[in-house]
């Protein structure tokens, strides 16, 4: 079994309050849930309205198959335009990893 994890740290665009900013956000957390079948949710920075820190997770029988979900999250935040993906942090723990 292998876990993977990734930490997407982004700058909002035209945002000026913390509800503005749930608007933008939960859409994109609900869209990477919904495509990609992983854990996602916003993990930090929520008292910030221009930044969030979005936290995907996923599990799978194959370290490749995690690296390949984790990559496509990040291609399809990066992608999004209402969104500037400031870092992107991966993490793979598998059997070894004890």
């Amino acid at each position: 079994m292998f876990v993977g994890a990734l930490e997407l740290d982004v700058l909002l665009g035209d945002v000026h309050s913390l509800k503005q900013k749930r608007s933008v956000v939960k859409p994109v957390v609900a869209e990477l849930r919904r495509r990609f079948e992983v854990s996602v949710a916003e993990a930090g920075h929520q008292d910030l309205h221009r930044r969030a820190l979005i936290g995907v997770a996923v599990v799978a029988a194959d370290a490749q198959h995690v690296r390949e979900v984790l990559d496509a999250c990040e291609r399809l935040v990066a992608g999004r335009p209402e969104l500037e993906l400031l870092s992107a942090r991966h993490r793979l723990v598998g059997p070894e990893d004890d």
